[in-house]
């Protein structure tokens, strides 16, 4: 992978490599295309996903911290983010960049989801997750995670 190849051939034998589950090259050649010029955007969610499928989360949230700081209104990267930090159980970090997603789209049924569930684990607090289940039902009221939504709410107000 040297200097000057076309940034969209190194995003294409890194998806091949990803495809087969050779996760490791997979990255070798995305992370090249970066460096070749690759549109960021387009490259840092496929790192983000490669590193995830090997396991590799502190890896992934290198990635997405090194392109939220030059691109901090991305939403999607910082939901991301917000998910890798709970799976490593940085639960105060996930809550703030779900926070921040969530002002920016308050309309988004899935982060309200993630940080509903992640309130919810911490069990630090119970009304807060319950009115993050709440929008989430209100905007995704047949949603993937509606039952469950559903099921967590507090007793004494779950049948709105």
């Amino acid at each position: 992978m040297r200097k000057g190849v076309q940034p969209q051939k190194l995003i294409d034998e890194g998806r091949a490599f990803a495809a087969v589950g050779d996760t490791t090259r997979a990255e070798q050649y995305l992370a090249a295309a970066m460096s070749n010029g690759a549109d960021e955007a387009v490259v840092i969610p496929l790192l983000i996903k490669v590193c995830v499928r090997d396991g590799r989360y502190e890896l992934a949230i290198d990635y997405a911290q090194h392109y939220t700081q030059k691109h901090p209104s991305d939403t999607r990267v910082r939901y991301l983010l917000g998910t890798l930090y709970a799976a490593i159980g940085d639960g105060g970090r996930a809550r703030r960049e779900l926070e921040f997603v969530i002002s920016a789209k308050p309309d988004d049924a899935e982060p309200h989801w993630a940080l509903a569930k992640i309130l919810q684990d911490q069990g630090k607090d119970p009304v807060l997750a319950d009115g993050q289940f709440r929008e989430y039902l209100r905007l995704a009221p047949t949603g993937a995670h509606a039952e469950e939504a559903r099921a967590s709410l507090t007793k004494e107000e779950s049948n709105p």
